[in-house]
């Protein structure tokens, strides 16, 4: 994904599906100059971690939230 996507996706109001490593995340936020994005499993709310925004993928249909 590339740096303007990902900012896109962070200030949606929908929930936009992001993948990290196989699994659906949620980005919190954007660090554009560290070019890394604050993501945490939906699966697991309470484990966030950042992650090079290159890594992630846009899996495609948005959920309204």
């Amino acid at each position: 994904m590339n740096k303007q996507m990902a900012i896109r996706i962070a200030q949606s109001t929908e929930l936009i599906p992001v993948i990290y490593n196989g699994k659906p995340v949620y980005i919190q936020e954007i660090d554009e100059l560290q070019e890394k994005a604050r993501v945490f499993p939906l699966d697991n709310l309470h484990s966030q971690f950042d992650v090079e925004i290159t890594s992630l993928v846009n899996a495609g249909t948005k959920q309204h939230i």
